[in-house]
């Protein structure tokens, strides 16, 4: 049995994406980049902050997640040319903060706890049960998460563009009236005028701040040696391992269906679960798919034909790791500009894939459990630890059991090749 799936070459790849490279593909790739580093970044520093971490402690976490989180990007776009992201858990990063001071600091017993969870990972993907798991949720109800973990997406830009229409609003209006000229779409990518027509407003109201400090400083991992304890497993390796496989990478996985991939399931969870161990030995905790921005990238704004899509998730990944190399000026870049124009940009980056993941989990079977299965992802809600995504797909199911038992009959439901 072979561990991950087969895929293409790396070297013909690599020919095959410079040929392939576009406009659409890199703008889309640059939104992406900004999306994740902007924020999760932030937190990420927020959250060594809280745990007391020294200033080199804390530029190695973020330079071992950005590092290998962009090398790996970039290595499954070319062995498996399907546009999906590796990231980190965000909610991982946030509970660090408050678990580490717990732990009186020691990085040591952290990481040990983060390799039990590569470990763990990487034994189940193995074995094959993962996969079976995934592939026995109907495609609807996946979908349907998928429609609520983004809905604050969609929700949120509409919200920055009625605040600030002069800037936001005008920003959307462009995007809207390229992407309606067909022939004017194909030649200009409708984001490339977004961001241009969006960087001149905020420049005329004030809304770049020239004065942050871009200072250079090529970032460096500062390595720890891991040590166990079950303290340590059972309070950060418990809880991490349902933040990896429950929440972040049942995301990606429900994004490329939604856009009629066929994803790599097992090579999906077992790169991120080794890179658990070289993320961990510079004391950054666990890899993981990443949901919103593979969804980013497998969307239409990346490229209109689905086949080369998969460039903007591989330039994605050249940025992340420019990010890891020079953070310090990385950081400095993205605090200029709002976090409000980065989120116009991937609510308009996510508009198409909120048409066809509607249209696809409501269309057909299981739309009740499609429904509930939304509404519980909006909620956001957490139980035991374990994320809304999760719930979300385990009460979409027993929805469709009680109301829809007919449709589990047969084949199961495939999610259709989007159209736009």
């Amino acid at each position: 049995m072979e561990i991950i799936e087969k895929g293409y070459g790396l070297g013909e790849s690599l020919k095959k994406v410079i040929k392939d490279t576009n406009s659409a593909g890199l703008a889309t790739a640059l939104i992406g980049a900004a999306w994740g580093t902007l924020g999760p970044g932030l937190l990420v520093l927020n959250a060594a902050k809280a745990a007391g971490l020294s200033q080199g402690q804390t530029v190695s976490w973020l330079f071992g997640l950005y590092i290998f989180i962009g090398l790996a990007t970039s290595f499954v776009a070319l062995r498996y040319r399907v546009p999906m992201v590796i990231a980190y858990s965000i909610p991982g990063a946030v509970m660090m903060g408050t678990l580490l001071p717990q732990f009186n600091n020691n990085l040591s017993e952290a990481v040990g706890a983060y390799m039990v969870v590569g470990v763990v990972v990487a034994l189940l993907t193995m074995t094959g049960i993962i996969k079976k798991i995934i592939n026995k949720i109907p495609a609807p109800i996946m979908i349907g998460m998928i429609g609520g973990v983004l809905f604050h997406i969609g929700e949120g830009m509409f919200k920055v563009c009625l605040e600030k229409p002069t800037v936001y609003g005008i920003m959307l209006l462009c995007f809207l009236c390229v992407t309606g000229y067909k022939k004017l779409s194909k030649k200009v990518p409708p984001i490339i005028v977004a961001i241009i027509v969006g960087g001149v407003l905020m420049h005329f109201n004030g809304l770049i701040d020239y004065s942050v400090p871009l200072t250079i400083e090529i970032g460096k991992p500062e390595f720890v040696v891991p040590s166990f304890s079950w303290r340590a497993i059972v309070e950060i390796s418990f809880p991490m391992f349902f933040l990896v496989v429950g929440v972040q990478n049942i995301q990606a996985v429900g994004a490329l269906k939604a856009e009629g991939y066929d994803p790599p399931v097992n090579a999906m969870y077992f790169i991120p679960a080794v890179g658990a161990f070289i993320t961990g030995l510079m004391g950054a905790h666990c890899p993981t798919m990443g949901g919103p921005g593979t969804a980013i990238v497998s969307s239409p704004a990346a490229h209109e034909n689905k086949d080369l899509r998969y460039v903007a998730a591989f330039y994605k990944g050249l940025l992340f790791v420019c990010f890891a190399l020079l953070s310090s000026i990385a950081v400095g870049a993205v605090k200029m500009v709002s976090d409000k124009f980065i989120l116009v940009l991937a609510g308009m980056a996510l508009l198409h894939v909120f048409s066809s993941t509607f249209s696809t989990a409501f269309s057909g079977k299981f739309r009740t459990g499609a429904l509930v299965s939304f509404f519980v992802a909006v909620t956001k809600i957490s139980l035991f630890g374990i994320g809304a995504p999760l719930w979300a797909i385990l009460f979409g199911v027993i929805a469709s059991l009680i109301v829809e038992r007919s449709d589990f009959q047969g084949e199961q439901v495939v999610a259709p090749v989007a159209r736009h």
